[in-house]
C-alpha cells in the first residue's frame, strides 16, 4: 500500500471514530460529555479517561477536516467542563484541573470562544488555592501530582505556579548511585522506586527541565540532569539500545511485567524526555539517548501480538497510538520513521472496528474472561488519542502539517534537524 494511500485511509478512520464520539456523547443542561465507556455514568472530565481528551481530539477533527460539527461539539464540551472546575476533585494534568485547563485553553484560542479562554485564570486560580506549599496531594510525579501541574502551568503561562509546584524537587528526592530518584508519593505508602514517565523519576525529571530551562533556574536544571543520570544507570539495553525496568523493587508482580514499551512505562514516553534535553541544550549525547530508544522500539516487535499480554492495546498511554506519536517525530526530526509509522498504522487500520455507528477500538485484557474490553472514548485508551494520532500520520503522509492543532505539554513539538546535523 502506498504511502499517500495509507494516510488516506488513516483519514477515513479518524472519520469514523470522530463519529463515534459524536454518536455517544452524553447530553447534559449546560453542555456534552463523554463517559470512558459508551452508556456509563461516571462524569470523567480528565485527559486521560474523560472530556478533555475527546476535546482535544475533537479539535484535531475541526482543523483536519474543516467540519463545523467537531467545532460546536468542542464548545458544548468546554461549557461542560468549565462547569465542572470548581468542584471538580482532582488537581492533576491528565486526571484533573490542570488538564481540563489545557483543553479549555485550547478551545478559547483555536476557536476564539471567550468563556473557555475566562475558564483558564479561574482554573489557575484554584490550582493556587489548594497547593499546600509541598503540592496538591500525595503524588508529586506527571500524571497525578506536581510534575504534571507544573507543565500544565508552564503550557499555560503561569511560569510562577510552574516554579512553586517544582520547588520542592530538589530537596525530596533519594540519592542514588546514579543521581536522583523519587518515590511516587510523599507520605512513605509507596517502598518502589518507578522510573519513567507516567508515575516515575523521568516524568519529573521532564518537568524539572522544562520549568527550570523557561525560569532560567540552574537548580531545576541540575534536579532534572540527576534525575536522569539515575534512569540512564539502570539502563539494561546496552549500548545501542535503552530498556529500563517498571520498577524497583517489582511493583504489582502478578499485574505488571517488568519491561514495557508504551508511552506511560517505556521508551515511547523515555524518548520524549530525551528529546526535550536535546531541544533545551543541543548536547550531542541527548540525540544519541533518542536513538537508543527509537532503535529498542524498533526491535522491540511492536505491534505484533508475539505473547499474551504483550501487547494488547491500541491506545495513546500503553498502546500503538502512543508508538505512532514517536514515529512521526521521527519522521520530522532525522527523517527515518516512516517505514515504521506506515506498520503501526496499518495495525490501527487492521484492529478497527467500524460500523453504522463509527469506527473504535477493542483493547484485551489476557488475564481477564473474556478478555476483549469494551471500547473507550477517551485519550489514553479509546478513540480520542488514536483520532489525534492517525490524523496526524495522515497530514504527514499526504504532504501536509506535521504537529497538532492543539499540543500537550509533556509532549515536545517535534522540530526538524538543521542542516547538516545527524543524530549520532
Amino acid at each position: 500500500m502506498g504511502v499517500v494511500m495509507l494516510g488516506e485511509d488513516a483519514e477515513v478512520l479518524g472519520a469514523g471514530a470522530l463519529d463515534w464520539l459524536l454518536r455517544n456523547a452524553n447530553t447534559a443542561d449546560n453542555g456534552i460529555w463523554w463517559p470512558r465507556v459508551p452508556g456509563g455514568d461516571d462524569e470523567d472530565a480528565s485527559i486521560y479517561h474523560g472530556t478533555a481528551g475527546v476535546v482535544l481530539a475533537l479539535l484535531e477533527g475541526w482543523a483536519h477536516f474543516e467540519d463545523d460539527r467537531y467545532a460546536q461539539a468542542a464548545l458544548r464540551a468546554a461549557c461542560w467542563l468549565s462547569s465542572r472546575l470548581d468542584d471538580y476533585a482532582h488537581d492533576s494534568l491528565y486526571l484533573g484541573v490542570a488538564g481540563m485547563a489545557v483543553a479549555l485553553r485550547a478551545v478559547g484560542d483555536l476557536l476564539d470562544d471567550e468563556p473557555s479562554r475566562n475558564a483558564v485564570p479561574r482554573a489557575l486560580t484554584l490550582l493556587r488555592r489548594r497547593f499546600d506549599g509541598v503540592g496538591w496531594n500525595k503524588f508529586v510525579e506527571l500524571m497525578l501530582g506536581n510534575a504534571g501541574i507544573g507543565l500544565a502551568a508552564l503550557h499555560l503561562n503561569d511560569l510562577e505556579l510552574a516554579v512553586s509546584a517544582m520547588e520542592p524537587f530538589p530537596t525530596t528526592g533519594v540519592p542514588t548511585s546514579g543521581g536522583t530518584a523519587w518515590y511516587l508519593t510523599t507520605d512513605g505508602s509507596s517502598a518502589e522506586l518507578l522510573h519513567h514517565v507516567s508515575h516515575g523519576t523521568l516524568g519529573m525529571a521532564q518537568a524539572l527541565a522544562a520549568v527550570g530551562h523557561a525560569a532560567a533556574r540552574p537548580d531545576l536544571m541540575d534536579a532534572a540532569r540527576a534525575g536522569i543520570g539515575d534512569v540512564m544507570a539502570r539502563n539494561h539495553g546496552g549500548d545501542e539500545e535503552f530498556l529500563v525496568r517498571h520498577s524497583d523493587p517489582q511493583r504489582i508482580n502478578d499485574r505488571i511485567n517488568p519491561y514495557s514499551y508504551g508511552w506511560c512505562h517505556g521508551p515511547a514516553g523515555d524518548i520524549h524526555v530525551f528529546r526535550l534535553m536535546s531541544h533545551l541544550t543541543g548536547e550531542p549525547e541527548w540525540r544519541s539517548a533518542v536513538d537508543r530508544c527509537w532503535t529498542t522500539l524498533i526491535r522491540s516487535g511492536v505491534p505484533r501480538r508475539l505473547e499474551p499480554g504483550f501487547w494488547d492495546n491500541n491506545g495513546r498511554c500503553c498502546g500503538t497510538a502512543g508508538v505512532l506519536a514517536v514515529a512521526c517525530d521521527r519522521i520530522i526530526e532525522q527523517g527515518d520513521g516512516r517505514d515504521f509509522a506506515d506498520v503501526l498504522v496499518a495495525d490501527l487500520l487492521h484492529r478497527a472496528v467500524t460500523d453504522e455507528t463509527g469506527t473504535r477500538w477493542v483493547n484485551r485484557e489476557h488475564r481477564d474472561d473474556p478478555p476483549e474490553l469494551e471500547p473507550h472514548t477517551g485519550w489514553a485508551h479509546g478513540n480520542a488519542g488514536i483520532i489525534r494520532e492517525l490524523l496526524r500520520y495522515s497530514r504527514i503522509a499526504c504532504g501536509g502539517e506535521s504537529g497538532y492543532v492543539a499540543s500537550l505539554p509533556d509532549h515536545p513539538v517535534a522540530v526538524a534537524a538543521r542542516a547538516g546535523e545527524s543524530s549520532t
